[in-house]
């Protein structure tokens, strides 16, 4: 497995090391490949079998190490399938592409999202979207498989550049914790919540202008803002520009996933304005909390929600949004319902059954490479 994330490398904990903990139970062995580890040493093995390989070098030496480390490791042990966790500049599938030419073993590339897809930010995602193009043109003749994590949003994306519907495999691995996040009782404390990186494809400068819409019919309206990022200073600025000082908070940092799920509750509604995501992963966490959701049709959103029924959609108008928003505030068993709605379109999304799915997904492509 080739992947970009080192945390887990390091010991710590989060979403990957979580799901390794449970994954590793359907392979006798996992080896890992990670970006560098900046002074400090990975763990050896984690979970029984998982072990993991941190590069020494630079980032942008990361294919020479995948090489290097790849080969030395199908020297010593038979692996039944290469996955590479692709995105940016596709450092990890340039690798597998190697290995997978010089083992014959069956490569898939997984593909969560793509920066700038459906829609670009800034010039950065509109770059990366074009070498993400250019990467599913040059490879989907060589991977066995396309790893996708939606119905709609990826797929449509790998058609249309000409990857064959038999490569393309809808493998979710996004689950929850329903002892941490389910309705429960909380006094409502802001009228729209965001939770997420203050980052360019969050939307948040249409949720700022869709809120200043909201404060003219309703002065007192209140966004909590639950993240940390880059664009602080900027959205600071923003909200000055457009009198919403008294109307926005910046939260702290919550503690854990139990914090996170306690402000869903005390939040009349989340809003996700993303223009790309891979999940998102908030808008499934409120959803199961019973909070209604506002959001774009990205990622997982365009396949759970159907509008009217358990979430509300918008197509990144500040305008729509902000209807969306007042409607919402202004009708209690709307809320209500949609909140029920949502709770209930996320009931799948158990831990045991997802990543059970997914490494069974993988199996079945291992199985019929091999044939």
């Amino acid at each position: 497995m080739l992947s970009g994330d080192s945390a887990a490398a390091q010991g710590q904990e989060g979403p990957f090391a979580a799901l390794l903990s449970r994954f590793a139970a359907h392979w006798a062995r996992i080896d890992i490949l990670c970006p560098p580890i900046p002074a400090a040493k990975p763990v050896a093995c984690r979970f029984g079998n998982v072990y993991f390989h941190a590069s020494t070098r630079r980032k942008l030496a990361q294919v020479a190490f995948i090489r290097q480390q790849g080969t030395r490791l199908l020297a010593e042990r038979r692996y039944a399938v290469i996955t590479s966790h692709d995105y940016g500049i596709f450092l990890n599938g340039q690798g597998a592409r190697r290995l997978a030419r010089q083992s014959g073993l069956p490569w898939v590339s997984e593909l969560h999202h793509v920066e700038g897809y459906p829609r670009a930010a800034t010039p950065r995602e509109r770059l990366y979207r074009t070498l993400a193009q250019r990467y599913v043109r040059a490879v989907r003749d060589e991977v066995a498989a396309f790893r996708v994590v939606n119905q709609q949003e990826m797929p449509g994306f790998l058609r249309a550049l000409g990857v064959p519907e038999q490569k393309i495999h809808v493998l979710p691995s996004l689950y929850l914790d329903f002892e941490i996040f389910r309705p429960g009782p909380a006094v409502p404390r802001y009228d729209v919540l965001f939770v997420g990186r203050l980052v360019p494809n969050k939307g948040l400068f249409t949720l700022l202008e869709a809120l200043a819409r909201v404060k003219a019919a309703r002065p007192q309206v209140r966004l909590a803002i639950l993240g940390q990022g880059p664009l602080r200073a900027a959205l600071e600025k923003r909200i000055l520009g457009l009198e919403l000082t008294a109307n926005v908070e910046f939260l702290p940092p919550a503690a854990d996933a139990r914090a996170v799920a306690h402000h869903y509750r005390e939040s009349r509604m989340l809003v996700c304005a993303s223009t790309s995501e891979g999940g998102p992963r908030v808008t499934v966490e409120a959803m199961a909390c019973g909070v209604p959701v506002i959001s774009t049709p990205v990622g997982v959103m365009g396949d759970l929600i159907v509008d009217e029924e358990n979430g509300l959609l918008f197509h990144w108008d500040s305008a729509a949004l902000a209807a969306r928003i007042l409607r919402l505030l202004g009708d209690a068993d709307l809320r209500t319902r949609l909140g029920t709605g949502g709770q209930r379109s996320v009931a799948h999304f158990a831990a045991t059954e997802v990543i059970a799915g997914y490494a069974q997904g993988l199996q079945r492509i291992a199985a019929e490479a091999a044939r």
